[in-house]
């Protein structure tokens, strides 16, 4: 074998090493991301839904069946108003309120979602169809 052949298989099995030692450091650093993100799949926290308005005919919310990408909605049908309900929500799963109002003379909806106190989300809508939706981003994903 000559110079040449050994200085080309060191400086491969030199890059070889330096790969294996970044993919190593690297798996720890996934692992903790892991972690966090089944943390965060797993953490639960509640949210206050509120609907205002005149002429509500039906209220969809998440209430926290289902999964995160496929919630299965709750429904409220001619909601007494104002309407509140608190919930508990897992994970990444977005707090989602969708009132419908529908009235030839004119229709008024607002729609609000609370997490600890502070309004994470609002929205209202109005005409002879108002249908708004209030969907928020996950208080715990950050």
């Amino acid at each position: 074998m000559n110079r040449t052949t050994r200085t080309t298989r060191a400086v491969r099995t030199t890059r070889a090493a330096a790969a294996a030692a970044g993919l190593a450091f690297g798996l720890v650093g996934c692992d903790a991301a892991v972690d966090q993100v089944d943390k965060a799949m797993n953490e639960t926290y509640q949210v206050t839904y509120e609907v205002t308005g005149k002429n509500v005919d039906s209220i969809e919310y998440n209430a926290g069946a289902g999964t995160a990408t496929e919630p299965k909605l709750e429904s409220v049908q001619k909601p007494t108003l104002p309407w509140k309900r608190t919930v508990t929500l897992k994970g990444i799963a977005a707090p989602t309120v969708v009132p419908i109002a529908v009235d030839p003379v004119g229709a008024e909806v607002v729609c609000t979602i609370t997490y600890q106190g502070k309004v994470i989300k609002e929205e209202s809508g109005a005409g002879i169809a108002a249908a708004t939706g209030c969907v928020a981003i996950s208080p715990i994903t950050g």
